[in-house]
């Protein structure tokens, strides 16, 4: 029995791993056979979680994640900041392009969605806030892949890589030649990487004008309108220089 498991809450955070974007509800012996916890002690974390707030119980007897665990993962100082920075900014980008815009940081080797604005004639996405994805994967990725410490380039380009798409890139010779134009021309245009219907724009996103990279913005357009990627540069880049600008000063007030 590992150690994590031996501990209350390490039973508390299985259970809670169980659930996620394609597990979004689930029954208390589905639960069980998920963390290979006894039937007992499952139904005794779970109800322990849902006095709490952090499991709640629909009509049908499922479970599914409670707002209080929302609650508390909304005030993640990293991606609050991040997001109340940025929003203006994205807002301003969605009025002129009337595109999805997208903004996700990196987790290790993946890449995180915190925030998007989307309206009702954006194309589908695949992704949605909260989603991760390999840090390869996406447009935003591998601008931030790009800008990543070596030792997370090495272990990304050393991984085999997925072809989400026949377009999607997979060879490393390629994809590290690729992460060398990023780092020069700062604005990366993914085609048809991740979906066959959807283009990227992406660029990244500084803390300070000429600071770390701290996250990604990206438009998401139609592979069909691919031919306006090259017209999104422009108020693309005007974005990210606000929003780094903005996240630099908030940075030397807090020194």
């Amino acid at each position: 029995m590992s150690t994590t498991r031996s501990t209350a809450a390490g039973k508390v955070l299985e259970v809670l791993s169980t659930f996620g974007r394609d597990c979004q509800s689930q029954t208390l012996s589905e639960i069980a056979q998920r963390t290979g916890l006894p039937l007992s002690t499952a139904h005794r974390v779970v109800a322990e979680l849902a006095s709490w707030g952090a499991l709640e119980r629909a009509e049908d007897g499922s479970w599914h994640v409670g707002l209080r665990l929302w609650e508390i993962a909304a005030g993640c100082p990293r991606a609050q900041i991040l997001r109340d920075v940025a929003l203006p900014f994205m807002q301003d980008l969605y009025e002129a392009t009337h595109e999805n815009i997208q903004l996700a940081v990196r987790e290790g080797t993946e890449l995180v969605f915190v925030e998007r604005i989307a309206g009702h004639r954006s194309v589908e996405l695949v992704t949605m806030v909260g989603s991760r994805f390999p840090i390869g994967s996406t447009g935003m990725g591998r601008v931030l892949l790009a800008h990543a410490p070596g030792d997370i380039q090495e272990a990304v380009l050393d991984a085999p890589l997925r072809a989400w798409t026949p377009h999607t890139v997979t060879d490393p010779r390629t994809l590290r030649a690729q992460l060398d134009r990023i780092r020069r021309e700062q604005v990366f245009v993914s085609d048809r990487q991740l979906s066959e219907t959807t283009v990227a724009v992406a660029a990244p996103v500084r803390i300070g004008r000429t600071g770390p990279v701290g996250a990604a913005l990206g438009i998401v357009i139609e592979a069909r309108s691919a031919s306006r990627a090259r017209g999104l540069r422009e108020p693309l880049l005007r974005a990210v220089q606000g929003i780094s600008e903005e996240l630099g000063r908030r940075a030397r007030g807090a020194v």
